[in-house]
């Protein structure tokens, strides 16, 4: 779990060093969610299938929100909530138990 957020972390940071603060909220949360978010499912669907506890699910939800802090430039989880809510971003704990239903809906037929 370390790997993924380390490589989560590390593509996060590849993304702010090219675009830094030029480009929007927008087009950061959409480079996010289409090269980082898929890191932290596990490319993308290991965790699909994994069981995770409480501990990992808030372990992933803990680097996605520190990242959301570092864009919105502010430490206040609620404003990032308010935020994250706003422009449709979902946290892994969010998705994955989504993705998990789905995958298991798919095996059973």
């Amino acid at each position: 779990m370390r790997h993924l957020r380390t490589l989560f972390i590390s593509e996060e940071n590849n993304i702010f060093g090219k675009v830094g603060r030029i480009a929007s909220e927008e087009v950061v949360l959409h480079l996010v969610r289409s090269k980082c978010l898929p890191i932290l499912q596990f490319l993308p669907y290991a965790l699909d299938v994994c069981p995770l506890t409480k501990t990992d699910h808030r372990s992933l939800d803990f680097v996605v929100m520190r990242f959301l802090m570092k864009l919105f430039c502010t430490s206040n989880s609620d404003i990032v909530n308010e935020c994250r809510v706003y422009f449709g971003f979902k946290l892994p704990s969010e998705i994955i138990p989504t993705r998990t239903d789905k995958f298991m809906s798919e095996l059973s037929m």
